[in-house]
């Protein structure tokens, strides 16, 4: 009998990536496919959401040429967050989707954040959770102030899987962990947050748990019937796809941006952190900074030079007092900061600065930004992880992983699969239509580790007060206050 198969999608930041897997987890067929983002003044990004459609699509095709698509018992799709597309009644597009970098909205989170008493988002969100630029509610009410004729006829604000899905299945539903910063610890939307803005309510979509299975592909499509699950957002995703499903256990994501989280039923509010609300026995605490992979893109441009050449420039260099301090702020910066305005920096420049220095100060600047979401990541979660398990595209440097490691000074364990957040799809598939029955079973199948980074402990001192430089420099050029223990 042939073997059932899964598919797992992810419609990330700067590309939808698909693979085609056994139910065990081998990789029968992978697809990846980057697509344009616009960046325009007054802080705007943009994508085309039809391009995320196109490109699922175009995976379904290609997979269907080798394999008989009946054999797939179901698809999972995970995404970005806190990227919005708003739809009529028709379904269609009323502007290209607003992406989780775009700061236009900064001035309507302003407002809504000083509405919100702490008391508030403790009893809702279990943290102090700010509202900022990418959050649901500042993106509506700057479209109902701003573009009115937009607003007016906006039936539904989606997220990128949840517009995908609608235009797969016709159906339109999310999940209540993608719904960030709408959702109270019982998983509900959050009444007395949604009045803030008139008409917000009724613009969500229905909720569903991420293991349910939303509907079907549409006749006259690739895989027409296929059943496609809810599934969750990329953080999540990324996480399962990692292995990572326990209390006690942590781990780190490299795409576009850095996110790290840590499961635990223990709730420190602190500052700068999220801490969702418990969903399939799991409490995770969690940080994304704005800019990991982007830096390292940034830096590639810069220096007309690829990934592979970044990295092999940064083998030739050592940490030493000759590698500058940079701050990757180079579009704000979200945890644990949540500073939209903090910029980049680059101090300490000589003469004999090469490109070897530079590589290596972006690479290490990221893993500084993450430290500072681990560190107030242990105070959320009460909880000092000895190991990550770590995966995506920003992974594939071992060079920049050593780094990391060495920075951390806790031991990274890199799954196999470069795309967790595409395994977390397909494993949440396979539960959503009963191949395995628990998110435990699957991902304890799925996932395996192919390599292991250890600190080096002689570096520690080194990088312990090149961190702490880190953060001073950024409080002395924004003028910020120190951030708060926990509250």
């Amino acid at each position: 009998m042939a073997e059932d198969l899964i598919i797992g999608v992810d419609v990330g930041t700067t590309s939808v990536k698909a693979m085609l897997f056994s139910s065990e987890g081998n990789v029968l067929d992978g697809y990846s496919s980057m697509y344009p983002t616009q960046r325009k003044s007054g802080g705007i990004v943009e994508q085309n959401p039809d391009d995320w459609v196109n490109n699922i699509i175009a995976a379904l095709e290609q997979f269907g040429s080798a394999f008989d698509l009946k054999r797939v018992r179901a698809m999972g799709l995970c995404s970005q967050v806190n990227t919005h597309v708003f739809v009529d009644r028709h379904h269609q597009p009323l502007a290209p989707a607003i992406v989780w970098q775009d700061g236009r909205a900064s001035g309507c989170a302003a407002e809504l954040d000083g509405l919100v008493a702490d008391a508030d988002r403790l009893r809702w969100w279990g943290a102090p959770l700010p509202i900022d630029a990418s959050h649901c509610l500042s993106r509506m009410k700057w479209m109902q102030e701003h573009r009115p004729e937009i607003w007016n006829k906006t039936s539904q604000v989606l997220l990128p899987k949840d517009y995908c899905l609608l235009k797969l299945t016709g159906k339109v539903a999310t999940d209540p962990i993608s719904s960030v910063g709408l959702i109270n610890q019982n998983l509900d939307y959050v009444d007395g947050l949604l009045d803030l803005v008139e008409g917000a309510a009724g613009r969500l979509a229905p909720l569903s748990g991420m293991t349910e299975i939303a509907g079907r592909i549409q006749n006259g499509m690739p895989g027409s019937g296929m059943p496609i699950a809810i599934c969750t957002m990329d953080a999540w995703g990324g996480m399962l796809g990692v292995g990572v499903h326990e209390p006690g256990a942590a781990f780190y994501l490299s795409g576009t941006s850095e996110i790290l989280g840590i499961v635990s039923d223990t709730i420190e509010p602190t500052p700068g952190v999220i801490a969702f609300p418990k969903c399939e026995n799991i409490r995770l605490h969690v940080g994304p900074t704005q800019s990991g992979g982007a830096s390292q893109l940034w830096c590639c441009q810069l220096l007309g030079i690829s990934p592979e050449a970044m990295a092999a420039l940064v083998s030739t260099c050592e940490h030493d007092r000759s590698v500058p301090l940079f701050l990757p702020h180079l579009q704000g910066e979200r945890a644990p900061i949540w500073d939209a305005d903090a910029r980049g920096i680059f101090l300490d420049l000589d003469a004999g600065t090469r490109p070897a220095e530079l590589a290596r100060a972006v690479y290490e600047g990221v893993a500084f930004s993450a430290r500072w979401v681990l560190e107030t990541l242990q105070n959320s979660a009460a909880l000092v992880p000895q190991e990550l398990n770590c995966g995506g595209g920003g992974f594939q440097s071992d060079s920049w992983n050593q780094i990391r490691a060495d920075i951390l000074q806790v031991v990274l364990k890199r799954v196999s699969v470069k795309d967790p957040g595409v395994l977390g799809a397909a494993g949440l598939a396979t539960v959503a239509c009963g191949i395995h029955p628990t998110l435990g079973d699957a991902f304890t199948k799925m996932v395996s580790i192919d390599r292991v980074y250890t600190p080096d402990k002689s570096r520690k001192a080194h990088y312990d007060a090149k961190f702490q430089r880190f953060k001073q420099t950024y409080y002395q050029n924004n003028n910020a206050r120190p951030l708060s223990g926990p509250v």
